[in-house]
């Protein structure tokens, strides 16, 4: 074990290192400030096969990281995303790339008018634990595609993931492109204090938070995505099947390990027996065992899974029901925990407070739609927010009496594999957005130009102020 001396000098030369790759980044970038079409298609396809050919080191490195982790889970979630995204990045960054035409006003002829997307310069990527490489590559791809260079922080909590992703990028680009910094809690604080060009943090609100304060410093503008408490509302005319089996897939995935899994359900009050039955037989189709089923993923580490019994354990006491979804007592060596459906719980309870993150999930009854809805806006507005009804009435007044980072009604999750809408929070749940064209405008500076030629009208109304012209503008133009 490391003496603190040590671990100060450490930190000490990984701070001098990561600064030194930020300076070299920033004179790579000032030597081709607008890469062109071209340069920029070859890195996002250099990026794709280098994510493609080290698939199976992904997917172990991960697997070793949770003590268990799905294959499958890992393909869907983290690399098929990445391959299709940006596939649908390089079909149409030229049309990103192309200046956008703007209208100039009579009294400003001749004269035209055009929005310019630059690269920004250097973005930094902070990249939580939960999806550790689609998490760092999807900002990636749009950092690239706008023409930026990139540094990443991996998370610490999967070291092996962290490792495996810096020898795949040190062996795709140039340290002066893309860097990976890995390192604990101090290097990603010091990490945070750089002087981006633009930064991407995904993560917890609290974190959030911290990262916001150590940017403001340098005025870098920030992308927060953070997570919250996101409920799904069942309606009532929505066949209970339909609606928990994709609740359950949604909060099954990853173990709830997912910052759009659903927090909580409301329920309506008379269909809250029905809910928790048919969740048991829906789960126990999908996992007949918890125990030794690789199909489901443990929880992170030991600390996680001690937070979550707590939150399980301090909601009983005062007075909630659990309802255990699977085997109680898994004994196969890993950290995978059954469902655990709460009733009669309150807002005392921290698991009422605090994004639950893991397979923990409480179940509030509500009497009228309206209560439900009401119950969402008393609270911090959640990154995502899941409707299930068939009403197409009831659908858009959810969508226009709520605010939400994203939507899904009759579904959960997959908003976000969409690669032509916006993923990102609002408030306490993020700010800014990514994804597809998105991401390109996050990571692009929109600069506003105003061209004219030789020809100058607007000399005819400089000063002297007051003569025929400048009467007849002040006429035409000041109501």
């Amino acid at each position: 074990m490391a003496t603190t001396a040590e671990y100060l000098q450490t930190s000490k030369e990984e701070t001098v290192h990561m600064q030194s790759v930020f300076a070299i980044q920033q004179k790579a970038y000032r030597a081709n400030p607008m890469p062109t079409a071209e340069e920029r298609i070859a890195n996002l396809k250099k990026l794709k096969h280098a994510i493609l050919n080290n698939q199976e080191a992904i997917i172990a490195a991960i697997n070793k990281d949770f003590s268990g982790r799905s294959r499958d889970e890992t393909l869907l979630a983290e690399i098929m995303p990445i391959a299709q995204d940006i596939n649908h990045t390089i079909k149409r960054v030229r049309k990103w790339m192309k200046p956008s035409r703007r209208r100039v006003g009579q009294h400003l002829q001749p004269a035209s008018a055009k929005v310019v997307y630059q690269p920004l310069g250097v973005v930094g990527i902070m990249v939580p634990w939960n999806y550790p490489v689609q998490l760092g590559v999807l900002p990636l791809v749009g950092a690239l595609a706008a023409g930026n260079h990139a540094m990443i922080k991996m998370s610490e909590f999967t070291p092996n993931t962290a490792d495996c992703f810096a020898k795949i990028m040190a062996d795709t680009f140039p340290a002066e492109h893309v860097a990976v910094i890995n390192g604990d809690a101090q290097i990603a604080a010091e990490f945070s204090r750089l002087p981006f060009d633009h930064l991407l943090f995904t993560g917890s609100t609290q974190v959030g938070k911290i990262v916001m304060r150590a940017a403001a410093e340098n005025l870098t503008p920030v992308t927060l995505e953070l997570g919250g408490k996101s409920p799904s509302i069942i309606g009532e005319d929505i066949p209970m099947e339909d609606a928990v089996e994709r609740i359950c897939f949604g909060k099954s995935f990853n173990a709830g390990q997912t910052c759009v899994a659903t927090d909580y359900i409301l329920c309506p009050r008379d269909k809250q027996d029905e809910f928790i039955d048919t969740y048991r037989r829906v789960f126990s189709r999908m996992y007949p065992t918890v125990a030794g089923n690789e199909d489901y993923t443990s929880v992170v580490n030991e600390r996680q899974k001690q937070r979550l019994q707590q939150l399980v354990t301090d909601a009983r006491n005062k007075g909630a029901t659990v309802h255990v979804i699977g085997e109680e007592n898994i004994a196969d060596g890993s950290r995978r925990m059954p469902l655990h459906i709460l009733t009669d719980v309150n807002d005392d309870m921290p698991v009422m407070q605090e994004e639950i993150f893991g397979p923990v999930m409480p179940v509030i009854p509500y009497d009228t739609l309206e209560q439900a809805l009401e119950f969402v806006r008393d609270r911090p507005r959640p990154l995502a927010l899941y409707y299930f009804s068939y009403d197409k009435l009831t659908q858009e007044h959810v969508l226009n009496t709520t605010h939400s980072g994203g939507v899904c009604i009759n579904d959960t999750l997959f908003h976000v594999a969409v690669d032509d809408i916006p993923f990102g929070g609002i408030g306490p749940s993020g700010m800014g957005h990514y994804h597809g064209h998105d991401g390109f405008l996050t990571f692009s500076k929109a600069k506003g130009v105003f061209l004219k030629q030789k020809f100058n009208a607007a000399k005819f109304i400089y000063p002297p102020y007051g003569g025929k012209l400048h009467q007849l503008v002040q006429k035409l133009f000041i109501r």
